[in-house]
């Protein structure tokens, strides 16, 4: 399901017994330009035995920003140090250039809708880290460095 930046907004303010110590951002891995949204990874997931999706948002090529496992749900997106535990995780469609390598493919609305997602995010749970996959685990995910391009993001609410 397809929501907005608003009912994003909405999401993250809803009472949550969870305290999130962590945001870690993913890609899925697929070459850029291939269109996948949260229903596609909803299978895959599936395909590979889980209850299903296990990101909490997932980022389109346009930027929309799709609900993936509920929040009130531990998450199955970083078993590393416990982290599904205690993290949100996001996942952005792409990851692989057109010669199959690790890149950062975020599109300019990918990346406008990602930074702010992030900002809510942190409007509710200033004190949540933001990385990527690959600080927790030997992965190229999710092809950029998340702390670092994140880094400046303290919680300022969401534009509308």
């Amino acid at each position: 399901m397809t929501t907005t930046m608003s009912d994003t907004k909405q999401v993250a303010q809803k009472p949550n017994e969870r305290k999130f110590k962590h945001i870690i951002i993913h890609s899925s891995a697929t070459m850029q330009g291939k269109y996948l949204d949260a229903t596609d990874i909803d299978i895959m997931h599936r395909d590979k035995g889980w209850a299903g999706i296990g990101y909490n948002f997932v980022v389109d090529l346009d930027g929309n920003v799709e609900l993936g496992r509920s929040l009130k749900l531990v998450g199955a997106h970083c078993r590393a140090k416990g982290r599904n535990q205690d993290s949100i995780g996001i996942c952005y469609i792409g990851g692989i250039d057109c010669e199959g390598n690790a890149a950062d493919t975020r599109t300019r609305e990918q990346k406008i809708a990602i930074e702010a997602l992030l900002q809510g995010l942190k409007a509710v749970w200033p004190e949540a880290q933001i990385s990527g996959h690959r600080a927790w685990v030997a992965t190229e995910c999710p092809s950029f460095d998340a702390g670092r391009a994140y880094n400046h993001i303290t919680g300022h609410p969401l534009l509308e």
